[in-house]
């Protein structure tokens, strides 16, 4: 495992709560990304700089693109079709859990255009879990989650990878494409329990040669894992709180980072005040469109 030398920039000093679920547009050549507890979408143009923010009405965990041009969004009661100016369009599922302790978490569109999404249980109970969204409705594929994370497939679809954050293990699932079962899994890492430390694997992004970024929560890190599971490289980030990785720009071999602030102690953010921005770095390999939902699959 080897430090690369890679110059982290702030590229949007958005200081958002709690920024997660980074996404790619390649069609607007634009960044999207969340802000759970401020509520917010953001939509950020590289190229010229502008950054546009929509308000939302309730917490918001993650976003994707689908093929009618909308987003599709996982908040605490349910997950939404939403406008690109955040009005909500129609409800597609409402929150099977309580929503006194769960939200919508981590979500990803597979191959086939499915929304694959998970909950974090608040009060830390054991009781979040991972669905399926299609035509059919939520489908549970797993259960007595904390919190449901890292979410990302490998190329052919047929591997899935799925953190449960407070349990510091990402497990690696067999996957159907054609039907959007979930199979057997098996610890892909699981990282060490420093009191110290408390790094533990947030939001992820898979790169064409199979490997697996993830984020760092409380780590001020992001790592880069083979896909046998060996660590190959770790890159400091200027936040105590990264939060989920997106690859994009016209080559995706730009490297966005999202991070948190929200209820870090004030001697942290003297040393770290640009934390809630959006940081990017350059990669030397490029990552991989993100697949669209289809709302009629």
């Amino acid at each position: 495992m080897t430090r690369a030398p890679h110059e982290v920039r702030l590229v949007l000093d958005c200081a958002a709560a709690l920024g997660e679920s980074p996404l790619w547009d390649a069609q607007e050549q634009a960044l999207w990304f969340v802000d759970i507890g401020g509520r917010a979408i953001h939509r950020y143009h590289p190229e010229s700089g502008a950054h546009a923010v929509a308000a939302v009405g309730e917490d918001i965990g993650c976003i994707g693109l689908t093929r009618g041009r909308a987003l599709i969004a996982g908040m605490r009661s349910g997950v939404f079709l939403v406008g690109r100016d955040g009005a909500i369009l129609r409800k597609l599922a409402d929150n099977p859990e309580d929503q006194a302790w769960s939200r919508f978490n981590d979500g990803r569109v597979d191959p086939a255009g499915r929304f694959l999404v998970g909950t974090i249980d608040q009060e830390r109970g054991g009781r979040a879990g991972l669905y399926r969204l299609d035509r059919s409705g939520l489908t549970k594929l797993l259960d007595g989650l904390m919190t449901s994370n890292g979410l990302a497939f490998s190329a052919d679809g047929r591997r899935l990878w799925h953190a449960d954050t407070p349990r510091f293990t990402v497990t690696r699932y067999a996957y159907d494409p054609a039907t959007g079962a979930l199979g057997g899994g098996e610890v892909f890492c699981r990282l060490d329990r420093d009191a110290a430390d408390r790094a533990r694997p947030d939001g992820a992004a898979p790169d064409v040669d199979g490997c697996y970024w993830t984020a760092l929560y409380e780590g001020s890190r992001i790592q880069r894992w083979a896909p046998d599971g060996a660590l190959l490289a770790e890159i400091p980030i200027p936040a105590r709180c990264p939060t989920m990785v997106a690859f994009g720009g016209r080559d995706l071999k730009t490297l966005y980072v999202t991070t948190a602030r929200a209820g870090r102690p004030e001697a942290e953010l003297a040393e770290t005040p640009h934390a809630g921005g959006l940081f990017a770095l350059d990669v030397d390999v490029p990552g991989r469109l993100e697949p669209l939902f289809d709302p009629d699959l």
